[in-house]
């Protein structure tokens, strides 16, 4: 879009940022229509953990995503569908036992799904 690193780029990557947010947060918002709390946070954390390893992998390996899709997808996308301040309210509200099954689920859980990220970076970038 814009050249340079002026002004332009700024109010660009600004740009890219709010629609990859809009989205995100649009379709967090979906999911928690369907998904009752806390699980529908689980789903778009761990679902945003496995996107996030996928990009990030994919940039470390092969780099073939622009710096703009970048900006989109995980400052402003990912930034918004995925949520650690809901994610602390709801295991805080929950009894006890489910708020702990709720930690361990999130981070468990999404920490599995960067490695699946990962791995499936490696199996584009390989193959």
């Amino acid at each position: 879009m814009f050249a340079g690193n002026g002004w332009g780029r700024t109010m660009e990557v600004a740009l890219l940022i709010a629609i990859g947010g809009f989205v995100g947060g649009t379709l967090r918002h979906a999911i928690a229509g369907v998904v009752a709390a806390p699980g529908g946070t689980l789903v778009a954390n761990v679902l945003g953990c496995l996107a996030l390893g996928f990009l990030t992998y994919e940039a470390e390996l092969a780099g073939t995503l622009s710096e703009e899709t970048g900006y989109v997808l995980s400052t402003g996308f990912l930034s918004s569908f995925t949520t650690y301040s809901t994610f602390a309210l709801e295991t805080m509200q929950s009894a006890p036992l489910l708020g702990a099954g709720n930690v361990v689920a999130n981070y468990g859980l999404g920490a599995i799904a960067v490695l699946l990220g990962r791995s499936a970076a490696m199996t584009v970038t390989e193959g």
